[in-house]
């Protein structure tokens, strides 16, 4: 029996490599919601400050919903700065899920209060970004730029969706967060599709057309 690979742990040497490769300040950049049925696609990007770190940050998907709760507080009162950018159903539909999860990590970007000469972005894809680009494939559990991104992206949609759970009751958005869920699942076959579903999806078509 194989040992278990050990967790890594989040630091900060990509993002200080990189920003005196490139002269300026390195954001971390992720996305939340590629693979859901409904909402939209969130991206958040994070300048940290090195020298006022919150403890704890690490990839959202180790986290509790408490914890990502308290770190995304922490986070935004102590970061250089941060952003966050969505892309709507309809952008989704319009563009592909890829294109609009490039949309929305622009956005965030651009509502950065600091301009940064690079980005570390989660993943081996290579979006066009109104700054320098490097993909780290893992970077939410490598770069802590990334990871804090990754819990800021997270925490926004999560919100949104709550809100969509209000606006279209019984679908149970605020759960599952529009992610394939029996409860989902049911819904769709009671109910049909609401505008908040994404039905370009084969998931979504398969069920309406069963």
């Amino acid at each position: 029996m194989k040992a278990a690979r050990p967790k890594t742990i989040p630091t900060l040497t990509l993002e200080t490599t990189l920003a005196q490769a490139v002269g300026g300040p390195v954001c971390g950049v992720d996305e939340a919601g590629r693979g859901p049925w409904a909402g939209p696609v969130s991206a958040a990007a994070v300048i940290l400050n090195t020298g006022d770190l919150p403890s704890g940050i690490d990839d959202s998907k180790a986290l509790t919903a408490a914890r990502r709760e308290a770190l995304e507080v922490e986070i935004k009162a102590r970061a250089v700065a941060w952003g966050v950018g969505f892309a709507s159903v309809e952008e989704i539909a319009e563009l592909n899920i890829l294109q609009a999860t490039g949309l929305a990590m622009c956005r965030a970007i651009e509502a950065l209060a600091v301009t940064p000469a690079a980005a570390l972005v989660d993943g081996n894809y290579r979006f066009r970004l109104p700054c320098e680009v490097r993909t780290v494939v893992g970077g939410d559990g490598l770069s802590l730029s990334i990871a804090a991104a990754s819990i800021l992206a997270k925490t926004a949609r999560d919100r949104r969706m709550v809100e969509l759970d209000a606006q279209y009751p019984g679908y149970g958005f605020a759960s599952h967060k529009g992610y394939n869920a029996p409860i989902h699942q049911a819904a769709l076959k009671q109910m049909g599709p609401c505008p908040a579903h994404r039905r370009s999806w084969s998931p979504i078509r398969a069920l309406l057309e069963a």
